[in-house]
């Protein structure tokens, strides 16, 4: 959620988070068995939106005035044309039922009260019913979780594999589980609230107090509703979901949710076995038995039952929302739980602390960790004229033991799209910025529906901000709607450059899930050539391999200037790559039509290189 990016970059490591640091373990630096033999593309879909073909936009608009989409609405046609695009992973994102204002009650669903509600479409981090779906989602609500079953086995029909969201720190304020499998207890149902704090408690209380609702944005925008009466029944009063402890929440604090207690006392100690010394080496079948004799809390034991639910009915893997506020000890329970039922499940998790990357990996069990503050962050620097190329070598060679790990990404649902003005400012702009995202390291890429179309979050869609496409509103995502083409999944309503656009996406994914260079070495090449005659500061550049395929990628950030140079590739890659003294071809393999000569003269190799605005190569030496 928006607000949660806002509150994380002011307080980066927050109440709470001393506690689930580690203590300064002598971590294993060699580099990481990379577990993929392919690289990995996930898609990530805003579930709501993807099928909305209603076009009218109107902020703050209902289901009836701006549309919704459905899970039907990804047909065998749409999930072949994703898969077609070069995606291995569907990230359906706000799938598990959460808060909204919409009268569901016919289906046995309360209301929820706007004033503890974001938008009207409501937040997707604010699970209301983890055993159950989004009855928007749904052509008939009641038969909504029937529904998902039949998308996930389309999806899996169709060669790909499905990624939902588990939100484990917060829930929806008025959480309720309708859905509950036989034994499974609400959150909250047997928790002590006459105390703050109790290991076995689901919650954290502000004994004898009343919740007050944020002073702020006036609900739904000041439309009249019986439900909007300034009072939300809480008492006594429970902490906010990012760890505020005051009974009436500022309008910045994720005042629609409740965190969740993992047994971290209200002074940051642990009230929970720690990992042994040399668990960092452990697999994850060595984590399992470790915590099959130990007392955890209760709320430890409700997540990994959830997580499991949901593998049982076929589901991939999941996306964590901010790991980091939850222990790495519990992730280690959860996490080997689900390996030891899917070895091959995804578990990717949002983790903004560089401190913290390794411990969230090999303590926590984690597959991937989100690759933002480093390599997103760097790229997003270059492309707005903050920095330069020099730096984006010196990043990846701290990650060389986790690299597989951080994946990559330059658009998601919380941050400003590629294609805004506050971004890259055109989508052309962004691929360079993509070309280097994916082909840098053998890590995960990830894009966001609507960016290989060049979608810019330019919609008022009312709660939600511009620049973002909003997960708090119901609209229609503009680009994204001229591909669909009222449902025939063929853009055939594309501009020539979207259509241009979404080929040079098809391109590079496809190239990158069937390379093995991609999954094998790097090097940069950058620091020999930066100094050479026409090698500007937004020029990049590094090298790939593997036995069998050899890739030299070179990369130019500028929008504007054409660049002609001599490219260096310097002797000890000469060396591994056991090239023979001679001249070579290089062929451009995302359109197999710039081809250039190179040289290698004195143990050393030369090519002219000639590079215009925004342009990439990933040149195959034959």
């Amino acid at each position: 959620m928006i607000s949660k990016r806002i509150f994380v970059a002011g307080m980066a490591v927050t109440i709470l988070f001393s506690a689930c640091k580690t203590k300064d373990l002598k971590m294993n630096r060699d580099k990481e068995e990379v577990a993929a033999a392919k690289k990995i593309v996930v898609y990530q879909v805003f579930t709501r939106l993807f099928g909305n073909k209603n076009t009218t936009n109107k902020p703050w608009g209902t289901i009836e005035e701006n549309g919704v989409g459905k899970f039907d609405d990804f047909t065998d046609k749409a999930l072949h044309e994703i898969k077609d695009l070069g995606v291995t992973y569907v990230w359906y994102t706000g799938v598990p039922h959460h808060a909204l204002v919409r009268d569901y009650t016919a289906y046995g669903i309360s209301n929820d009260d706007p004033e503890v509600v974001k938008g009207r479409a409501g937040s997707p981090y604010a699970v209301k019913d983890y055993y159950n779906v989004n009855p928007d989602l749904a052509v008939n609500p009641a038969n909504r979780l029937q529904e998902f079953e039949t998308l996930i086995a389309r999806t899996h029909k169709a060669g790909l594999k499905v990624i939902i969201d588990i939100v484990p720190n917060h829930i929806a304020r008025k959480y309720e589980g309708k859905s509950n499998p036989e034994g499974v207890r609400d959150f909250g149902a047997d928790d002590n609230v006459t105390v703050e704090y109790s290991k076995n408690n689901n919650f954290y209380y502000i004994p004898n107090q009343h919740f007050q609702i944020p002073d702020g944005d006036i609900p739904l925008n000041g439309e009249k509703s019986p439900l909007v009466d300034g009072v939300f029944d809480e008492n006594p009063a429970k902490w906010t979901g990012n760890g505020s402890r005051k009974i009436k929440p500022d309008q910045n604090d994720w005042y629609e949710t409740v965190k969740v207690n993992y047994g971290i006392r209200p002074d940051g100690s642990k009230d929970f076995p720690e990992l042994p010394a040399g668990f960092d080496q452990k697999n994850y079948q060595e984590h399992f038995t470790f915590w099959q004799d130990k007392d955890v809390p209760d709320s430890w034991k409700k997540f990994k039952s959830i997580a499991l639910y949901w593998t049982a009915k076929g589901v991939d893997g999941f996306r964590y929302d901010m790991a980091e506020m939850v222990p790495y000890e519990f992730w280690s329970y959860m996490n080997s739980a689900i390996k030891m039922k899917n070895p091959k499940a995804f578990l990717l998790a949002e983790v903004y602390n560089p401190n913290e990357y390794r411990n969230y990996i090999r303590l926590g069990k984690m597959d991937y960790l989100y690759d933002k503050v480093e390599t997103y962050d760097k790229l997003k620097d270059i492309i707005r004229g903050k920095s330069s190329t020099d730096g984006l070598s010196e990043i990846q060679t701290r990650m060389t033991d986790i690299e597989h790990h951080m994946l990559h990404f330059l658009d998601n649902h919380d941050e400003q799209r590629l294609a805004s003005p506050e971004f890259a400012g055109t989508p052309e702009r962004g691929k360079s910025l993509m070309v280097v995202s994916t082909t840098i390291s053998t890590s995960p890429t990830m894009v966001y529906f609507g960016q290989e179309v060049g979608e810019a979050g330019n919609e008022n869609a009312g709660f939600g901000t511009r620049s973002r496409t909003s997960i708090f509103d119901y609209i229609g995502v503009p680009n994204h709607q001229r591909w669909m083409n009222e449902g025939k999944f063929d853009g055939g309503q594309l501009s020539e450059s979207e259509k241009n656009l979404r080929d040079f996406y098809k391109r590079l994914l496809n190239f990158s899930i069937n390379s093995p260079a991609l999954m094998g070495s790097f090097q940069e090449i950058h620091s020999v050539n930066h100094q050479n005659t026409g090698y500007t500061d937004l020029i990049y550049s590094y090298v790939r391999w593997s036995e069998n395929q050899k890739l030299i990628v070179v990369a130019n950030f500028s929008s504007e200037k054409t660049s002609e140079f001599e490219l260096k590739v310097p002797s000890d890659v000469i060396s591994k790559w056991k090239l023979k003294e001679g001249s070579y071809v290089l062929l451009d393999q995302l359109y197999l039509q710039n081809k250039i000569y190179f040289t290698v003269k004195n143990g050393e190799g030369v090519a002219r290189v000639k590079i215009g605005p925004s342009e990439s190569f990933i040149y195959e030496v034959k």
